[in-house]
């Protein structure tokens, strides 16, 4: 699919996703500036690599530390904006988050993490379709890890109302399993939280978890793995470097990643997203965030 193939939706979808950008025009108006409109006019500094800057020799390259200060660097400077500044400006002050709150929280988190992807070194040379195959298949991965890199708030009372339970009444069984989604997904925060995760190594992590050959329908999967290898040997020497009274630090991080994918992602799409966009799917969102190129325009309503 070419970038600048029209996407169609339907009526009700376009209607949901209107008023999600407008609901994302505020959320964007950032204290450095608007965002995404900095972006549009051109006024981000690249953050990409030139091709020549990463290129890939024979042997292996990731022998140099330069190199692999280097890629992280990269992956750090592509973040969009300080992660830990994503709830400064929706915490109330009993330190609990109201509901518009954290459905804004959770649409700049994705919001984040699909830019971020899109200036990582060598994701944007991927194929077009690789790129979305990885980001539909990793996306509530990388929403983990962003939620928590942020100490998002995750009680209960407000999560349940922004998913709606209290206006469309279920069974008994149901909110049981719900609620233990809920617990699945606090569990996996805390535990990351309990680490002690460092910036460097949370871009680690989320290049990991993006760069994944399970994703179907990849058409270079041995490029894939390659590149998952080179971002695990780049925190490897980071771990090693940075925290060297601690030789377990990098393996117990690494076994923090399989346990995010039990995190199911039609959940946090019923948590965090059904107030904003209804029924869209979250994938449909992701793929025309993706495709819309450096200059992210919503389609649904003109830029003011």
């Amino acid at each position: 699919m070419g970038a600048n193939k029209a996407v169609y939706f339907t009526r009700q979808t376009k209607g949901e996703l209107f008023l999600f950008r407008r609901k994302m025009q505020a959320v964007w108006d950032l204290e450095q500036g608007k965002y995404g409109f900095a972006v549009q006019r051109g006024r981000m500094p690249p953050t990409q690599p030139s091709h020549g800057q990463f290129a890939l020799t024979n042997g292996d390259p990731l022998n140099c530390h330069s190199y692999l200060s280097g890629y992280i660097s990269l992956l750090l400077r592509a973040e969009p904006y300080p992660t830990s500044r994503f709830g400064s400006q929706c915490m109330q002050p009993n330190n609990i988050m109201g509901i518009e709150n954290i459905c804004e929280l959770a649409a700049r988190m994705l919001f984040s993490a699909v830019e971020w992807a899109r200036n990582i070194p060598f994701f944007p040379d991927l194929q077009i379709t690789d790129q979305v195959a990885l980001l539909r298949l990793t996306w509530s991965e990388l929403f983990v890890l962003n939620a928590a890199q942020c100490s998002m708030p995750l009680h209960v009372a407000p999560l349940l109302a922004a998913a709606g339970l209290h206006a469309s009444p279920m069974s008994a069984d149901r909110v049981v399993a719900f609620m233990d989604h809920i617990r699945i997904f606090q569990e996996q925060v805390e535990k990351l939280k309990a680490l002690h995760v460092d910036s460097a190594e949370y871009s680690c992590l989320k290049a990991i978890v993006l760069f994944t050959s399970d994703a179907c329908g990849l058409s270079d999967v041995a490029h894939v793995e390659s590149l998952q290898e080179k971002s695990q040997c780049a925190l490897e020497e980071y771990v090693r470097s940075q925290y060297p009274n601690q030789p377990t630090r990098f393996g117990k991080l690494l076994l923090r990643l399989p346990s995010l994918r039990t995190v199911s992602s039609s959940v946090i799409e019923q948590l965090f997203f059904v107030r904003l966009v209804g029924k869209t799917p979250i994938e449909t969102l992701i793929r025309d965030m993706l495709l819309s190129g450096s200059s992210f325009n919503w389609p649904y309503m003109a830029i003011q």
